[in-house]
């Protein structure tokens, strides 16, 4: 009797063990089904996901090539042969866009990865080892925030052009500027994150519970730090976008033939083209509108589902 009672309840309390663990799900998945719930941030994630693979996989499917002219289909209107009409060399444009998404898409997220990357590592070490370090550190990024980005960039993809590199290799030059430039935002933010987190009870019983320093680095300090991470990820994917643009359009960031959004903006310059010929620069414009906001949507959602207590009041 008692052992059939006893087996009862032991197999009512493994009954209750997954529905007790559906009670709290991890915060991954509450900030995913958080993130759900925000139909535009949705729609911006698969608007981007969207305009990424047809970036990639369009070109394979248009009957016409980058480096394909046509004397004869110079500056065209949209036609039904070629959507976005051509330009000055006769090339497709609705091909040339595609393509040039590739580079400025490439070129956002790398940046973002090491300009991350790096700024992820210096607020870490800055924030969680203090003294000289944490002065030196923040110091220079200080150094790096007062110079206007713009003119730097200016100056330094006018030294590019003096030092004579070729089309393939500015792309990933334009890179490692645009990252030097970005890194001191997150740095600091990630520092600040760090000694607020530092003195929170949960590290100070880790401190009396006799944890290594690596293991309260990367198991309990940074793991709190992924929320604005993630958010500022998507913001330096934005900010890439627009600054790439910027000096391409300069002529002074990615040159022909290697196509880009910023570059293809460039016949904007000419007030013919501006004025008659809107097919040549409105495309890739559009492009880096629609990218760019959805972006920007993109992590303010993020940034909700990550961190509630960042949540906008709800009238």
């Amino acid at each position: 009797m008692f052992g059939s009672l006893f087996s009862t309840n032991r197999r009512l309390r493994e009954a209750q063990i997954p529905a007790l663990a559906q009670v709290t799900p991890s915060p991954w998945l509450q900030a995913w089904r958080a993130l759900r719930q925000n139909r535009l941030a949705m729609f911006c994630l698969i608007l981007l996901v969207v305009m990424a693979v047809w970036c990639i996989v369009g070109p394979y499917y248009s009957p016409w090539r980058d480096d394909a002219t046509d004397a004869l289909m110079i500056n065209k209107a949209p036609n039904v042969e070629h959507w976005l009409g051509t330009d000055f060399l006769g090339r497709d444009v609705y091909t040339r866009l595609l393509l040039a998404g590739r580079i400025s898409l490439i070129i956002g997220m790398l940046t973002m990865l090491l300009s991350v990357t790096l700024g992820y590592l210096m607020g870490a070490v800055s924030g969680y080892v203090g003294d000289i370090t944490d002065k030196i550190i923040m110091r220079f990024a200080d150094l790096v925030m007062t110079i206007p980005s713009l003119p730097l960039l200016i100056v330094m993809g006018a030294m590019l052009s003096e030092l004579d590199f070729s089309p393939d290799s500015r792309v990933y030059m334009v890179i490692v500027m645009l990252s030097l430039l970005e890194w001191p935002k997150l740095a600091r933010l990630v520092r600040g994150q760090i000694l607020s987190l530092r003195e929170r009870d949960f590290m100070l019983a880790t401190k009396v519970l006799g944890l290594s320093s690596r293991r309260r680095l990367f198991g309990h300090l940074l793991p709190n730090t992924v929320p604005i991470l993630v958010v500022m990820a998507t913001m330096a994917v934005a900010n890439a976008i627009l600054s790439e643009s910027a000096l391409s359009y300069l002529g002074l960031g990615v040159v022909p033939p290697t196509p880009s959004w910023g570059n293809m903006m460039d016949a904007a310059n000419s007030l013919i083209d501006f004025q008659r010929r809107p097919w040549l620069w409105m495309p890739p414009g559009v492009a880096i509108f629609i990218t760019v906001i959805a972006i920007n949507v993109l992590g303010d959602g993020l940034r909700d589902a990550l961190d509630p207590k960042m949540k906008r009041s709800k009238k």
